[in-house]
């Protein structure tokens, strides 16, 4: 695992600290790495999304029970590659 280094100002040292105090978090890494997880399924959320949109906003005809087939075993096997980075 690489290490980094990060610089808060105080009000944001003194958020992290106060999340880690909860008990939810055992240390700042793990808060941040959830932040950093968070951000990513976000954003993948919000590229799923442009693409429904310009599937429903294209000309092309009807999708057939094999497209189906094949968008769903795509979408299982993202949904499987995430788990495994976790």
């Amino acid at each position: 695992m690489q290490s980094m280094n990060i610089s808060l100002p105080d009000p944001l040292k003194q958020f992290v600290d106060k999340q880690i105090s909860t008990g939810r978090y055992s240390s700042a890494s793990e808060y941040v790495r959830e932040l950093i997880r968070a951000d990513e399924k976000r954003k993948a959320e919000q590229q799923l999304e442009a693409k429904l949109l310009e599937g429903l906003n294209s000309s092309e005809g009807d999708l057939t029970p094999a497209d189906w087939s094949a968008i769903r075993k795509e979408a299982l096997a993202q949904v499987e590659a995430r788990k495994k980075r976790r």
